[in-house]
């Protein structure tokens, strides 16, 4: 929908979100989403009626940076869904599940609830939201330095978002694909040095000067994770400082 569709939306009677600030999101208006998103949520009290927007709650979180109060919707989607027969919300929460775990950096993790949603909409016959599922399980391989895995959920994301005519999905899962190459050449290079691919993101990050707060918030994750990986990384090639993190950088081509 446009920005003039929900506003008749709103005009009829009808709530626009989550739909408006999943737009805004897409906009890159990150704060304006996630202002729309706590506003809509903060203010339905209603179980039943709050699994309409916690998802969309979840993504909003993720990419802002806020990884607790992501993991609270999820976590509220779990519990919501433990209580109600049907499969769509189990679905649902495992997603939900599933991207906050690979945020946390735990992609292993974020496999399974994966999987399970995928099967769910496979069952039921939701072509769309099963390659959805594919797409996260991609992203949990590629973390895992594990392409041919990851090129295979993607190849088949795409067949099926082609066939939707889904040009925004699949144009993102064509983004994905074409920087997989890239992505699986720097684990190559940085096995070397005992660093993961995360790990590399992180110190070229650090090497630009940006804290870990803003790197928590670049890459959805948590300050405590980032926290975690600094650490690692210092440990790994040896340095006790930021400076001396980002001169080990340029000096073996890492960045």
């Amino acid at each position: 929908m446009t920005e003039a569709s929900y506003g008749e939306a709103s005009r009829s009677g009808f709530e626009p979100q989550p739909g408006l600030a999943l737009l805004r999101l897409a906009e890159g208006a990150l704060d304006a989403a996630a202002s729309a998103s706590r506003r809509t949520v903060g203010a339905t009290r209603d179980s039943l009626a709050r699994t309409r927007f916690l998802p969309a709650h979840v993504e909003i979180m993720l990419a802002v940076g806020d990884l607790p109060e992501a993991d609270a919707a999820a976590r509220e989607l779990e519990d919501t869904a433990a209580t109600v027969e049907g499969e769509v919300l189990q679905a649902i929460a495992a997603h939900a599940r599933g991207s906050v775990q690979l945020a946390e950096g735990d992609p292993l993790a974020a496999l399974d609830p994966a999987r399970r949603a995928f099967r769910i909409w496979q069952r039921l016959d939701a072509p769309y939201l099963a390659a959805r599922m594919r797409v996260l399980a991609a992203r949990a391989c590629i973390a895992l330095q594990d392409a041919e895995g990851a090129r295979l959920e993607l190849q088949c994301a795409t067949e099926v978002f082609a066939r939707l005519g889904a040009a925004p999905d699949l144009a993102a899962v064509k983004r994905q694909a074409d920087s997989l190459d890239g992505r699986v050449a720097d684990s190559s290079a940085v096995s070397a040095h005992g660093l993961t691919a995360r790990e590399l993101q992180v110190l070229r990050l650090v090497a630009t000067g940006k804290t870990n707060k803003k790197i928590a918030r670049e890459l959805s994750l948590s300050e405590k994770t980032i926290d975690r990986h600094v650490s690692n990384i210092f440990t790994k090639v040896d340095v006790c400082s930021r400076a001396a993190a980002t001169a080990f950088a340029y000096e073996n081509n890492l960045v």
